[in-house]
């Protein structure tokens, strides 16, 4: 249990305790290691490529690992991958995400649901702005 949030980090980062919990499940456990190695290739990916083509080229090379390693998991990751990659190379234009209009959208959520729901269209509207 104390192991899973080690996972969500580079091991770069891990503290000393962390590195000898992730040695040991790595052991025991080699498919976590290699979901975890896929995982942060992943994140290198986005943390290191400077431009949409040769992003590019490092997801292809990800995509072949990802079928060598035959994680279901990672298949889905895949194919959402391939159905929005143009979108999704357009980050590597300007390193630019819709992370504000996400997060304006999650706030008229919050504000309608503290409203306990809509009747009235032109009110909420009113009471938005």
């Amino acid at each position: 249990a104390r192991s899973r949030y080690l996972l969500f980090k580079h091991k770069e980062h891990w503290t000393y305790s962390q590195k000898q919990r992730a040695e040991l499940m790595f052991e025991r456990y080699p498919p976590i290691k290699k979901a975890y190695d896929l995982s942060m290739r992943l994140t290198i990916i986005f943390n290191s490529c400077k431009c949409k083509e040769e992003a590019f080229k490092k997801l292809a090379l990800w995509f072949n690992e990802i079928e060598e390693a035959g994680i279901e998991s990672f298949r889905t990751v895949y194919r959402s991958i391939e159905t929005h990659h143009p979108s999704i190379l357009n980050y590597f234009n300007n390193r630019s995400t819709n992370a504000s209009a996400e997060s304006f959208n999650a706030k008229i959520k919050s504000f309608r649901a503290s409203a306990r729901g809509v009747r009235d269209i032109n009110f909420f509207l009113f009471r938005l702005q």
